[in-house]
């Protein structure tokens, strides 16, 4: 089998993790991002400029942000989905962008209330603005195999919404299993149709881990060429949609799964569960991550 020589890791745990966990301190955020960089983690989701009535736990990415130390090959993004959060992320520093939308007309309406075609040009001026200054936007599609509302989501949809997030400017396509129902066997049909369509080098994956297939459906994924992965340290984020469930698939359990495939990360595996571990503590929670549960439980005999 051809894998992919080295994969990119997007670490996900500072923003989409830790908005659906309980809030911890800035000063807890800032460790947990300069932990994630000296582990080795090169591109990092800081932080969410978005209203903090909404999303309390991102009120202080501005603080979080200005405040890190981090060496200069670390490169962090936030989420603007809108103009004025894209402005707040140009005065922090960021040279990334992250904006979202969905593949399922339910799910828009429900979510941000509107249509995805409405979605969509709500970003224009983050896309000006971005372009005024020299930075890249990455583009999630939410909902990419099934959706808490209309069920399941057809490959042709989530090609058309992919298709416009690289016409607006977009240098990389997310696509997010939100509710984590995809299957190997769905995960491939949906490639086999956007990569006759999009190179491999513009599309990212981003599993959730409910029904605990996102291993399984990352494996698939690089069965097909992609080389891009979203993951969170420890599993950090539940699924709003499934009480009691797992989220994001944890980076841990990733990058376990890289290496026993000989694939290169460039990322050390115990300080990644280190920093897993730390914030944890904070949350007063135990990491998902089946993988830092087993060093943890090595560490500890």
């Amino acid at each position: 089998m051809a894998y992919p020589s080295s994969v990119r890791i997007v670490e996900v745990g500072a923003r989409d993790g830790l908005q659906n966990e309980v809030s911890v301190t800035t000063a807890q955020k800032i460790k947990l991002i300069e932990a994630l960089a000296k582990a080795g983690l090169r591109n990092i989701e800081a932080g969410a400029f978005v209203s903090p009535k909404w999303v309390p736990q991102m009120a202080d990415s501005m603080d979080v942000i200005t405040a890190l130390t981090l060496p200069d090959h670390v490169e962090l993004s936030a989420l603007t989905p809108n103009l004025k959060g894209a402005e707040l992320a140009v005065q922090s520093g960021v040279k990334e962008f992250a904006i979202f939308t969905a593949a399922s007309e339910a799910f828009t309406q429900k979510n941000i209330n509107c249509s995805i075609k409405e979605s969509i040009e709500r970003f224009l001026p983050v896309m000006e603005l971005a372009k005024a200054h020299n930075i890249r936007v990455r583009g999630y599609v939410s909902c990419v195999v099934g959706c808490p509302y209309q069920g399941e989501v057809e490959p042709h949809q989530v090609l058309e919404v992919c298709k416009q997030l690289l016409a607006l400017g977009c240098y990389e396509i997310s696509l997010g299993d939100t509710v984590g129902v995809g299957t190997p066997n769905k995960v491939e049909r949906l490639l086999d149709l956007l990569l006759q369509h999009i190179p491999s080098d513009k599309l990212a994956v981003h599993f959730h881990d409910t029904y605990g297939q996102a291993l399984t459906n990352i494996h698939k994924a690089l069965e097909m060429g992609i080389s891009v992965i979203d993951s969170a340290v420890a599993g950090l984020g539940g699924c709003p949609y499934a009480k009691g469930a797992s989220g994001n698939v944890a980076t841990e359990d990733v990058i376990y799964l890289l290496e026993g495939l000989g694939i290169s990360t460039g990322i050390d595996l115990e300080r990644l569960a280190s920093a897993g571990w730390e914030i944890c503590r904070a949350l007063n929670k135990k990491p998902v991550s089946k993988v830092s549960l087993a060093l943890q439980s090595k560490c500890s005999a």
